[in-house]
């Protein structure tokens, strides 16, 4: 029997409409890593329970790198964790951002982690021993991949607001 406490999964309902027209519309589901990062799957488990997600825009999308969310003021400062402001890191070397769909939060530092994360597109692997990998996308990369497309500002803002509908966990 599952542990009732830990969801497996958590899918994100994305969407984005241009002129009334969607252009993305999609899940996407992201297979959480407890034994690796529990206080950080917690954190994302229970801040998408809690609607917290819920019409949050993807604020940063940079192509062949990451699409970047979970800031409810879509600035990229803001956001908080469960645990308070920020919590520390959970870094393993078992855990690598070898391509496309790993999951991992974003932060301004050490032990800086809150509510923002990323989406890889590629192989990232400057980016290991310096975020938090808590999951991996287990269904929906075609969404991820289109995000991932969409037309930015020199910022990496999309010009068209790309937002996570709402969040739903799976146990």
């Amino acid at each position: 029997m599952a542990d009732d406490s830990r969801p497996t999964h958590v899918t994100l309902m994305t969407s984005m409409v241009s002129k009334e027209r969607p252009i993305v519309d999609g899940n996407f589901v992201v297979e959480l890593y407890w034994n690796q990062a529990p206080r950080t799957c917690r954190n994302f488990a229970e801040l998408s329970k809690r609607g917290y997600y819920s019409n949050c825009k993807f604020h940063r999308v940079i192509r062949d790198f990451m699409i970047q969310t979970g800031d409810p003021t879509a600035t990229g400062r803001g956001g908080a964790s469960i645990y308070g402001q920020s919590f520390e890191d959970e870094l393993t070397k078992d855990l690598k951002h070898t391509g496309a769909g790993v999951v991992s939060m974003a932060n301004s530092g050490p032990n800086t982690n809150g509510s923002q994360f990323f989406v890889t597109l590629a192989p990232t692997q400057w980016l290991d021993g310096k975020h938090t990998i808590f999951g991996r996308i287990s269904d929906g990369i075609s969404t991820v991949n289109k995000i991932g497309l969409v037309s930015t500002d020199s910022n990496d803002r999309p010009h068209e607001d790309v937002v996570i509908r709402r969040a739903e966990v799976t146990y």
